[in-house]
């Protein structure tokens, strides 16, 4: 296409920051060959205490397929002996789905027609209060990716009102300059979660066709820029079928490691989303990412960084769910809903994906426990 912008250059108004971090992972992401990776490269990964950059490569090969149960045993360890029995439970609330972006594998894109929608704050309350009903003292906000309709201070307002109701706040949200996370952080955000979607360059501008995500670097620097302006963590995370999740994984664990050398005080979480069917788009699925390459990903990441959480969503069935908290995953989504609202009365836009598992609080909680694992509502206090 003629006229578009180039994906590595900032658009006005983005802030650029001074640090190396994407050269040195795309240049390690570049050079990965996972097809040279043999079983004996796996089992000297494994009988290691920590693990280096190039185990981790070992871990996330196909020949680190046939080790799995190793891999879960380990990663199970070091999930109890960092996190105990405790599973945090959270949910998201969708307050706006307006997006002025043209990514091809989301529901939310501008050239979709669904229905849109913002809540006001009197909807926002009702929203919020329905959900700090059922006991949950951690929430996650959203927007679709639009600064027009879901402006800084919109959110901002969001984030005060989610105050009065939830200990822990968390955002996902287009990226922002370092003044304006400082901004939503003295409203009382906690965390950011930017998913970098892949960090195949090449694909990356294939995939975001207009609009201010079409800029890599800009989306690459979000988490940092989070820290800059004081927030107390970060989440990382690629979209897994939508490249290579081999390398896309490998990236993403990269990324976050060479973050946390850099900001040690840093509260680093993995999510692992893959791809989901969404409106006027049914056959939307991931590309070679099945469970068990799923659960791959997420062993390697807890072998990477043990201290690191783990979030599994409703985009994957509640069997799996299931058998990965404890194992891997230490915060898992309940009671959900994926369109504005519909929380405390009808969705007041569409949906930005189809979820695989619709349980309730209570039936999470109440999993949870069969388990033998600790739900947690709450682990950080507000002074």
């Amino acid at each position: 296409m003629t006229g578009q912008q180039n994906h590595m250059e900032y658009l006005a108004g983005m802030e650029a920051i001074d640090s190396d971090l994407l050269a040195r992972v795309t240049a390690l992401m570049d050079d990965y060959d996972y097809e040279r990776i043999t079983g004996d490269d796996v089992k000297r990964a494994l009988g290691k205490e920590q693990l280096s950059l190039s185990d981790y490569g070992a871990l996330l090969s196909p020949a680190a397929m046939d080790y799995l149960e190793i891999m879960a045993a380990k990663a199970q360890a070091e999930t109890r002996k960092h996190f105990g029995n405790s599973v945090q439970l959270f949910t998201p609330l969708y307050i706006a789905n307006y997006c002025e972006n043209h990514c091809v594998y989301c529901g939310f894109n501008c050239h979709n027609h669904i229905q849109r929608g913002k809540l006001s704050l009197e909807e926002m309350e009702a929203e919020m209060n329905a959900i700090a009903a059922t006991g949950l003292q951690e929430i996650l906000l959203l927007t679709g990716e639009s600064r027009y309709q879901s402006g800084v201070e919109y959110i901002g307002e969001a984030v005060k009102l989610a105050a009065q109701y939830f200990s822990t706040i968390g955002i996902e949200i287009y990226p922002l300059n370092t003044d304006e996370y400082a901004y939503l952080h003295q409203c009382g955000t906690d965390f950011v979660c930017v998913y970098q979607e892949t960090y195949n360059t090449d694909k990356y501008e294939q995939v975001h066709l207009r609009g201010p995500k079409r800029i890599f670097p800009y989306r690459f620097h979000a988490q940092e820029r989070a820290l800059r302006g004081g927030m107390r963590g970060v989440a990382f995370g690629a979209l897994l079928g939508l490249d290579d999740f081999r390398k896309d994984a490998l990236a993403v664990g990269l990324h976050a490691w060479f973050l946390q050398q850099k900001y040690p005080h840093a509260e680093i979480s993995f999510s692992v989303p893959r791809l989901r069917p969404y409106i006027n788009n049914a056959k939307n699925n991931p590309r070679d990412v099945h469970e068990r390459q799923l659960l791959q990903v997420m062993l390697s990441y807890r072998l990477l960084m043990p201290f690191a959480g783990i979030t599994i969503s409703t985009r994957e069935r509640a069997w799996f769910r299931d058998h990965v908290i404890g194992m891997a995953a230490t915060k898992i989504s309940a009671g959900v809903s994926v369109g504005v609202g519909g929380h405390q009365a009808e969705e007041k836009g569409d949906e930005q994906f189809e979820i695989a598992d619709p349980r309730s609080v209570d039936e999470v909680h109440q999993m949870i426990v069969g388990k033998g694992l600790q739900p947690v509502y709450n682990d950080y206090i507000r002074v």
